[in-house]
């Protein structure tokens, strides 16, 4: 028997405490509590879509949602559009979704309402 092929083929041992990622019922209960337009899609990630009045302006908050992402440790994908700022939020780690994907939603919407109230 190749030792080397049995070898490759193991797995990595998971870290200890390691989330399973949210499913069901009490995932979508957290969507429906997060509300604000978020969408919980294919129980893999958060999304939505943020729009502005210039194209700077989803620049600005894109700036200021990153320095938020550094400090929570928690990245999401932004996607940059003409007045359009989309946020897909999961813990990649565990390619899921767990409760702090719902709380940096919950921060990422903080932020885009403090922008407009300046």
């Amino acid at each position: 028997m190749d030792t080397s092929t049995t070898s490759a083929k193991k797995d990595k041992p998971k870290k200890i405490g390691t989330p399973k990622p949210l499913r069901g019922t009490r995932l979508f209960d957290l969507g429906r509590k997060l509300g604000g337009g978020w969408l919980v899609d294919d129980e893999h990630h958060l999304e939505k879509s943020f729009e502005f009045e210039t194209y700077l302006a989803g620049i600005h908050f894109v700036n200021q949602l990153a320095e938020l992402a550094e400090k929570e440790s928690h990245h999401p994908v932004l996607h940059v559009g003409y007045k359009e700022v989309k946020v897909l939020i999961w813990t990649h780690r565990i390619d899921g979704l767990t409760e702090a994907d719902f709380s940096l939603a919950a921060k990422v919407d903080a932020l885009f309402a403090s922008r407009e109230a300046s």
